[in-house]
């Protein structure tokens, strides 16, 4: 038996797998009968989990749009999760304050490919209700929120289905089409029962030596790729969707609030996973601002295995 099948944190993370599964047959018996409560019973599984696994600080609210400090809006969303410093006398106001939002997810019991295409096309709308924030490598290739498509199981059953590829066809063609910028991007794809899907972001220098003629002009590159996480370096028994998902967005969380940098680390040793996507390249000189991307030959070449929370030294988001 390997050390990490004794871990505590894997029991937890299968017994929410299972009870989402539990969750998903119960709703299905009656969906037909009443499709938008069983739509709400299925949002109100994920805005629980949130609650029981994220810092007591957040408020997990469900049914409610975003309002940019412009006045415009995002369509409505299934479920938010709130910052600790969002006015209570506004919790329930269903028109939620884009500063105080930290994430806020699209639910579907039954995944469908056109789900997709749309929670593509309205992750790219609530991120542009932000301000473009400028400075370092990760505010400019972030939005200050997650946004995310959850959902409890898919729609490709068939004997000869692949519903993992399907997924992530539709997902890439979707980001091709609407997204024009690496901030705009999906955050999180989680099939509870399948895998989850995880946006990353990668910016690497040419290396060259100092002493190279063309040292001053190395080009800096900027890839960004939905990776589809699988078994990887721990035993395929202790793999969970959700696990991975808890853990990811608990990292996304830590880099916009440092007290969560403990627990996201903690996370991300014990739900590690392995995984793998189709790139797509950009030009850095393009996304970058002009500052940001004059230093990088200043600061030195980006590297993956730097400090995780340095936003200069690491190059991997």
């Amino acid at each position: 038996m390997s050390q990490n099948k004794t871990h505590d944190l894997y029991d937890f993370m299968r017994h929410l797998q299972n009870d989402m599964a539990a969750e998903y047959d119960r709703i299905q018996k009656r969906a037909t009968e009443d499709p938008g409560t069983a739509g709400d019973q299925g949002e109100e599984n994920w805005a629980e989990l949130l609650r029981g696994w994220l810092p007591r600080t957040y408020e997990v609210v469900t049914k409610g749009r975003i309002i940019g400090v412009d006045g415009r809006t995002s369509p409505q969303i299934d479920v938010l999760v709130l910052k600790s410093i969002y006015p209570e006398k506004l919790l329930n106001k269903k028109l939620y304050l884009a500063a105080g939002v930290a994430a806020a997810f699209e639910c579907k019991n039954t995944l469908r490919a056109e789900h997709i295409e749309k929670a593509v096309k309205t992750c790219v709308k609530i991120k542009n209700l932000y301000p473009v924030r400028k400075g370092t490598p990760y505010k400019e290739l972030h939005a200050p929120i997650v946004y995310g498509l959850l959902a409890h199981s898919h729609s490709w059953k068939g004997d000869n289905s692949t519903p993992e590829d399907n997924i992530e066809q539709k997902l890439i063609m979707s980001d091709s089409c609407h997204v024009s910028h690496p901030r705009q991007g999906l955050d999180l794809l989680c099939v509870a029962d399948l895998t989850t899907w995880t946006l990353c972001k990668l910016t690497f220098l040419d290396r060259l030596s100092p002493q190279d003629p063309n040292y001053a002009s190395q080009e800096a590159e900027m890839i960004t790729s939905y990776m589809r996480n699988t078994a990887g370096n721990i035993q395929i028994d202790d793999f969970t969707s959700i696990g991975v998902f808890i853990s990811n967005l608990s990292k996304r969380f830590a880099w916009e609030d440092p007290t969560l940098r403990d627990l996201a680390d903690y996370y991300n040793i014990k739900l590690i996973s392995g995984g793998s996507g189709v790139q797509r390249k950009w030009e850095a000189n393009l996304i970058y601002s002009s500052d940001v991307f004059s230093r990088f030959g200043v600061r030195g070449p980006l590297s993956g295995e730097a400090n995780i929370w340095n936003e200069w030294l690491s190059g991997f988001w």
